[in-house]
C-alpha cells in the first residue's frame, strides 16, 4: 500500500464495515507477505474516489496490483538494509500529521471518531505497523534515489527529445507584500473590553457558555454551535490564542484574551496530547474611519518613499510589515502562477508592472484583517518552455524523469530476486 494507507484506510472504514463480511482470499505473495483481495479492493476504493478513475476500466484491477506488488518488494528489500532506520518517534509523528489531516476534513476530532467508530488512540495503534513499513520503503527510496541529479547534457537531451510535448508555463508573477492592521483608538477598546468583561463575569457567576456565545460572539462560523472550535492541533491558531488554549486545564475558562481578530473569551472542552477541543466567544475590535485612513495613508507614504525616493521596499517591510512571515523576509510572498492567485490578489496585481506597487488594499482571511501594498518584482508571460528562461524548471523535470527510469529498472531487478506471484 502507499504513503496514503492511512487516509486510505480511514475514508473506507464506515463503507467497508457496511459491507457483508464475505471469505477473504489472497491475490498476491511477495516474499512471505501476503496481499489479500480486502487489501486490494481498499486500495482500488481508494484510487476511485481520490483519482477520479473508472475503475471497471479494463486493467485497472491489475494495475493496482502490480503497484501493491511493487511496494511489498520495496519494503521485503527495506527490512534487509542496515541503513534503512525509522526511528518510533517518526512514526508517531506521521501518525500524529495523518490523523490531524483527516480531524481538519471532517471538522472535529470526536466527529472523526464518531464516523469510524473508534478513538483516535485505537486508530493510530491500529495502523501504526503499516506506518512504519511506509516510512521504511520512503527511507530506502530517497537512500537510493535522493541524490541522482540530471547534468547540463542530460537535461539539454531531454529538452531535445519532448519540447514538443512540454506544456506551456502559465504567467506568474513574483510578490512581495507589506502589511499593517489598522490601529483601534483606545477608547473603542476600553468600551470592547468592558464589554466582554461583563460577559465574562456572567459566565463565571454560573451562566450558560454556549447560550452567551449564541448571543454575543461575532465568529459567524461558531457562533450558532455555542462557539463550538471543535479539535485542533498546537500550530493551527493565532499564538496568542494558542498560549492561553493550551494553557488551560480541562473545562476551565479563560480571562479575555486579545489577538489580532479581537478578543476572546476560551474554553477548553478536553484536551489529548497536542490536540484541543475548545470553543469561544469573539468580539471584534470595530475600526473606525479614522484608524483605518490613517493606515492607508502610511502605507502610501511607503509607497511613495520607494517609487521616488530610492528607499528599497525590502528594508520598509523588514521594518513595518505586520506579517510574521513575509516580514523577516522583506515581505516576500512568493513566484506563483497568476491563475492560482486569490481572486482579490489578481484584481491587485492585474494590470501592475515589473516595480509597480498596488495602492493600499484591504485583506482578510479567518485570522487577521487589514492592509496591504503589493509589490511586483518579476512577471513572466504565458510562453513555451524554452531552455534560457525555464532551466530550473526543466531540470526538475529531468530529476524526476531520471529517477523514474532508475524506479523501473530497480523494480525490474527486485521482481528478479525477490519471490513473488500473483493469484488474480
Amino acid at each position: 500500500m502507499n504513503k496514503f494507507l492511512l487516509v486510505l484506510l480511514l475514508a473506507a472504514g464506515t463503507q467497508l464495515a457496511a459491507q457483508e463480511v464475505v471469505a477473504d482470499k489472497i491475490v498476491a505473495v511477495v516474499g512471505k507477505e501476503p496481499i489479500l483481495l480486502s487489501d486490494l479492493n481498499a486500495q482500488i476504493e481508494f484510487y476511485m474516489l481520490n483519482k477520479s478513475i473508472d475503475t471497471a476500466a479494463p486493467g485497472v484491477r491489475q494495475q493496482v496490483l502490480d503497484a501493491m506488488v511493487n511496494e511489498k518488494l520495496m519494503l521485503a528489500r527495506a527490512m534487509e538494509d542496515t541503513n534503512v532506520v525509522v526511528r518510533e518517534e517518526d512514526v508517531t509523528s506521521r501518525l500524529d500529521e495523518l490523523v490531524a489531516q483527516r480531524v481538519q476534513q471532517v471538522g472535529s476530532e470526536k466527529k472523526l471518531e464518531e464516523i469510524y467508530g473508534m478513538p483516535v488512540s485505537k486508530m493510530k495503534r491500529e495502523f501504526r505497523d503499516e506506518t512504519k513499513k511506509q516510512l521504511m520503503i520512503q527511507d530506502l527510496q530517497q537512500l537510493k534515489f535522493g541524490s541522482l541529479q540530471p547534468s547540463r547534457r542530460e537535461v539539454e537531451e531531454f529538452f531535445a527529445q519532448y519540447k514538443d510535448s512540454l506544456p506551456k508555463v502559465a504567467e506568474e508573477v513574483e510578490l512581495y507584500h507589506l502589511f499593517i492592521t489598522p490601529k483601534v483608538s483606545s477608547t473603542a477598546k476600553e468600551q470592547l473590553r468592558a464589554k466582554a468583561q461583563k460577559v465574562l463575569d456572567s459566565i463565571r457567576a454560573g451562566g450558560d457558555f454556549a447560550d452567551f456565545a449564541r448571543r454575543y460572539s461575532e465568529d459567524r462560523a461558531t457562533a450558532s454551535s455555542g462557539g463550538d472550535l471543535g479539535t485542533w492541533r498546537r500550530g493551527q491558531f493565532v499564538s496568542e490564542f494558542e498560549e492561553a488554549v493550551f494553557a488551560l486545564k480541562d473545562s476551565a475558562i479563560s480571562n479575555l484574551v486579545e489577538t489580532s481578530r479581537g478578543l476572546h473569551i476560551i474554553q477548553l472542552l478536553q484536551r489529548r496530547g497536542e490536540s484541543v477541543h475548545a470553543r469561544q466567544i469573539l468580539f471584534r475590535v470595530g475600526l473606525d474611519s479614522g484608524g483605518i485612513r490613517e493606515t492607508k495613508d502610511f502605507l502610501r507614504a511607503l509607497r511613495d518613499s520607494v517609487l521616488h525616493h530610492g528607499v528599497k521596499f525590502t528594508d520598509l517591510a523588514k521594518r513595518y510589515s505586520e506579517d510574521k512571515e513575509s516580514g523577516p523576509l522583506g515581505g516576500y510572498v512568493g513566484l506563483f502562477p497568476f491563475s492560482q492567485l486569490e481572486k482579490s490578489m489578481q484584481e491587485t496585481v492585474r494590470d501592475l508592472k515589473v516595480g509597480d506597487i498596488s495602492e493600499p488594499q484591504e485583506i482578510s482571511s479567518s485570522t487577521v484583517s487589514g492592509y496591504q501594498i503589493v509589490y511586483v518584482t518579476k512577471r513572466t508571460p504565458e510562453h513555451i518552455m524554452n531552455l534560457n528562461d525555464d532551466w530550473k524548471r526543466l531540470e526538475q523535470l529531468t530529476t524526476a524523469y531520471k529517477r523514474n527510469e532508475e524506479y523501473l529498472k530497480w523494480i525490474k531487478q527486485l521482481r528478479t530476486e525477490i519471490y513473488w506471484d500473483t493469484r488474480l
